[in-house]
């Protein structure tokens, strides 16, 4: 029959799985990165997906499809819960495995060498940490230092897990590289959560001046007085500012 149905570009798509978390009948998955159409039985042609598609990846067309089919549907449904409850993620089968919540306990002791030298340990508290895939809300960011960061300021500045990340929660972004503006998710993180600092950590390229900004942005818009400072790394790797 001909009727209403989801079309994907993968050439748009950018693997966030926002739609295949927006579609109920489980009808769009995440594979390779990418999101497919897996039987055109389980799609209804409505579009949930259609909004929560940051690229314009997905519309809505006209071909030979199966008709809808809601008991097969339902069954599928049935059978990804059973397979979550059994193992106990809690986490939807069709969330991408990057935007899983995960809080880390970060103990004083550090991993030692066999020849008992100190190693460094990761300080990072939390995951996700993509500003794009980070919740706005979650329980590592009640009473959270927020540490805002540029990608590559963790690659210039050595010793960035202990200068910044440590006790920190820990989001990073790129303005110049990630589609759309920061300002309103981070608006919603620090309206929604019980933020007690705001730490922004940029490089000293022009287009980072475009994180700093939005988050200056999100704090005036919500409506909270928070402490708050900016740091600046320059491309050798050092504080300047």
């Amino acid at each position: 029959m001909i009727r209403k149905i989801v079309q994907i570009d993968e050439d748009l798509c950018n693997g966030c799985g926002d739609c295949a978390e927006a579609c109920h009948e489980g009808a769009i998955v995440m594979i390779d990165g990418k999101a497919k159409l897996v039987k055109d039985d389980y799609c209804d042609g409505l579009g949930d997906c259609l909004p929560a598609c940051p690229t314009g990846a997905i519309e809505i067309i006209e071909r030979e499809a199966k008709p809808f089919d809601a008991e097969a549907v339902k069954a599928r449904q049935n059978q990804l819960r059973e397979t979550i409850d059994s193992s106990g993620s809690g986490e939807s089968a069709f969330v991408c495995p990057g935007r899983g919540v995960a809080s880390f306990d970060r103990g004083d002791n550090p991993a030692t060498a066999p020849s008992s030298v100190p190693k460094p340990q990761s300080q990072l508290r939390q995951w996700p940490v993509q500003i794009k895939l980070v919740p706005v809300q979650a329980p590592f960011f009640d009473g959270a230092k927020l540490l805002i960061a540029a990608d590559c300021t963790a690659f210039a500045y050595a010793d960035f897990h202990e200068d910044f990340i440590k006790n920190h929660i820990a989001i990073i972004g790129c303005p110049k590289l990630d589609d759309g503006d920061y300002t309103e998710k981070l608006t919603e993180i620090i309206k929604l959560n019980d933020i007690k600092s705001v730490t922004i950590v940029r490089m000293q390229v022009p287009c980072c001046s475009g994180l700093e900004a939005a988050v200056k942005r999100a704090l005036q818009a919500s409506g909270k007085f928070i402490p708050w400072q900016v740091v600046v790394i320059s491309g050798r790797g050092e504080i300047i500012e």
